[in-house]
């Protein structure tokens, strides 16, 4: 089956690299770095989005009873770790076309993000990763995710969740007769506090047209099967 996309913004959370005892997980690092290297093999470009919530997570900022502005820094920093962490994973399976860009440089690992040199990055083939969030407190990684998605021209943002197929009208996990939605408008999301992203993305999402897919990463092949349209998802735009 042909990709269903050209270039994609692809979201995953830190959670998602996250081992049992450890902040990674090799198996799962390698996983996700496979499929990315396979799919633009296959042609697709990928952006990619790295949360920070497998090494910070704001609960513990709550009970350290830091300010919200530095528990956010930290947290961006946080992302970068994991941008640096899949970069390399890349690299030692063999792909070198990679770059890392981050809204807060750090000059011996990081590029200044550029939006135009971002484009032409992944014109030419190459994996780009976007840390650092939006460099702004109160900001989330989901609102980094939409601004990049829209700045480097997505055709959609992929939303890879952990565990859940979609959206659904109401939390599966509390709910055993919560309904599964296969469409929604970005209206449909921003008036539902769905619980997708937050507000201020699904708003973002919406202004810039921005088509949205919310599928389950875990599964074998899963990021590529959502690639080539070949998965249940939640599809929003």
């Amino acid at each position: 089956m042909a990709l269903k996309y050209k270039r994609v913004l692809l979201k995953i959370s830190g959670e998602a690299l996250k081992g049992s005892g450890d902040i990674y997980d090799k198996e799962k690092l390698d996983e996700v770095a496979n499929q990315v290297i396979e799919l633009t093999k296959q042609g697709l470009q990928i952006g990619i989005v790295i949360g920070g919530g497998n090494i910070w997570r704001g609960k513990l900022a709550d009970t350290l009873e830091l300010f919200r502005i530095e528990a956010d820094y930290m947290g961006m920093l946080a992302t970068i770790m994991n941008a640096l962490a899949f970069e390399a994973t890349l690299r030692k399976l063999g792909f070198d076309k990679v770059k890392v860009y981050s809204s807060l440089e750090i000059k011996t690992v990081t590029s200044a993000y550029n939006y135009r040199n971002a484009r032409e990055k992944l014109d030419e083939g190459y994996v780009t990763i976007f840390a650092g969030g939006t460099g702004y407190s109160y900001f989330t990684t989901d609102t980094g995710a939409s601004i990049r998605a829209i700045e480097i021209k997505a055709d959609a943002l992929l939303m890879a969740k952990n565990g859940t197929k979609g959206v659904y009208d109401s939390d599966p996990n509390t709910n055993p007769d919560a309904k599964f939605l296969e469409s929604l408008t970005h209206d449909d999301l921003v008036a539902g506090n769905l619980q997708v992203m937050d507000s201020t993305a699904a708003a973002l999402s919406r202004d810039g047209k921005l088509e949205i897919v919310v599928f389950d990463m875990n599964g074998k092949d899963n990021i590529i099967k959502i690639a080539h349209g070949d998965l249940e998802s939640t599809i929003i735009k």
